[in-house]
């Protein structure tokens, strides 16, 4: 449920960076009904095509995603005893895992809508949630909730919740985990080898 889900994370922001100033509410509705009537149209990644899917995201989505940021609250208080070295490698992997794992989620798009609910921002606000809701037939509707934060680039996201459950704090006890028995570069070498496995899947999936 939440890899499928999360498809939508990444289509809302498969646009160029023409839309970085907009508002976060406007940001997020005019980007992602672009995205998603390009998708319908797509027969490649409705077909399955992973790599096309992995590709659309890695040069239109990770512009609009504070990963740094989504990384470190992954990582929770263990973020701090990381150095530098190993916090951009914890981020690449990072980003990486999600990409891959989310890409794929792309091809299973079938035919969900999105329901943008009421928006209000404070003059000057810095730091937002906006809220919609995906409409699936067959099933009950799914809250999808934007944490959104403007800096210098404009709005990024920096963590995304599915019904009540948080991206970044999901995997937050699994991390811990990996740190308690192998410390930082124990988590690295989890990430990479997680990496390495999808790669392979995805590699499999694309030559059926």
């Amino acid at each position: 449920m939440m890899k499928k889900l999360l498809a939508f994370v990444f289509a809302a922001f498969l646009a160029s960076s023409v839309f970085a100033q907009e508002a976060p509410d406007a940001l997020i509705q005019q980007v992602t009904e672009e995205v998603l009537d390009i998708i319908r149209k797509d027969k490649d990644i409705q077909n399955g095509n992973t790599q096309k899917a992995i590709d659309l995201v890695e040069k239109k989505v990770l512009p609009h995603f504070n990963f740094p940021r989504m990384t470190a609250l992954a990582v929770g208080k263990d973020w701090r005893k990381a150095t530098g070295t190993q916090q951009q490698q914890l981020v690449g992997e990072f980003k990486t895992l999600l990409v891959r794992t989310y890409s794929n989620a792309l091809t299973g798009y079938k035919n969900q809508k999105i329901v943008y609910k009421p928006f209000k921002m404070a003059a000057g606000e810095t730091d937002v949630l906006v809220r919609t809701e995906v409409l699936q037939p067959g099933s009950k509707p799914v809250q999808l909730d934007y944490s959104l934060e403007k800096i210098e680039a404009g709005w990024k996201v920096y963590d995304v919740t599915i019904a009540g459950i948080s991206l970044v704090t999901n995997y937050r006890d699994q991390f811990g985990q990996e740190v308690r028995n192998g410390g930082i570069d124990g988590l690295v070498a989890s990430l990479v080898a997680k990496n390495k496995s999808l790669e392979s899947n995805l590699a499999k999936a694309d030559k059926k």
